[in-house]
């Protein structure tokens, strides 16, 4: 592997770590088991409040660019869908749909840059509804990210179900939790991760 190693994550303001006191979020907490297993990796957090994939769609490419030129090696991480599913006066801010696509064109977009890609599903609000929107749109998008080759960690259901992710998220604003539901949440991705980066 290239020594110059860096890595994108590129989302939502759960990428960004929002309401972790840490600051780590669950991307930090990918970097920081990469960096304790002898990896020292370059992340960079493009994760923004309130995108949702339409919005991030338009920006990630020329943001990755200036962060992974062509002689490093570079990849890519994609999280984002819970402001898609996201209901604004009776409709989703953007349909499956639409989501699904923008999914297909940022893969398309990454392969063409032979950024390796990895894909973290959109986790559960503190909403019964909403979560039901974005569980069918966490399947839709497993589903292209198995035909594109690129994995993908579902959290959906696993986080829905996990005492401390529910438990942080409610206490919180009802979307993001603590310190130690991100953690929860990296822990879920963990194994993932490590299998992408190979270590």
């Amino acid at each position: 592997m290239n020594n110059d190693l860096r890595i994108c994550f590129v989302g939502d303001s759960l990428v960004a770590g929002v309401g972790d006191t840490e600051a780590l979020g669950w991307s930090g907490r990918l970097t920081v088991d990469a960096y304790t297993a002898g990896l020292a990796p370059t992340a960079y957090n493009l994760g923004v409040r309130r995108q949702t994939s339409t919005d991030i769609a338009c920006r990630w490419q020329a943001e990755c660019r200036q962060r992974l030129p062509r002689e490093v090696a570079g990849r890519v991480v994609f999280s984002f869908g819970v402001n898609d599913t996201m209901l604004i006066e009776g409709r989703t801010r953007v349909d499956a749909g639409t989501s699904v696509a923008n999914l297909r064109e940022m893969l398309a977009g990454a392969h063409a840059e032979s950024w390796p890609v990895l894909v973290v599903g959109p986790p559960p609000v503190d909403d019964v509804q909403h979560n039901r929107r974005t569980a069918g749109l966490d399947e839709r998008f497993g589903r292209v990210c198995a035909e594109h080759d690129v994995p993908y960690v579902s959290s959906c259901h696993r986080l829905a179900a996990d005492p401390v992710w529910t438990a942080q998220v409610r206490a919180g604003d009802g979307a993001h939790p603590g310190a130690a539901g991100y953690a929860v949440f990296a822990e879920l991705v963990l194994p993932v991760w490590r299998e992408w980066l190979g270590y």
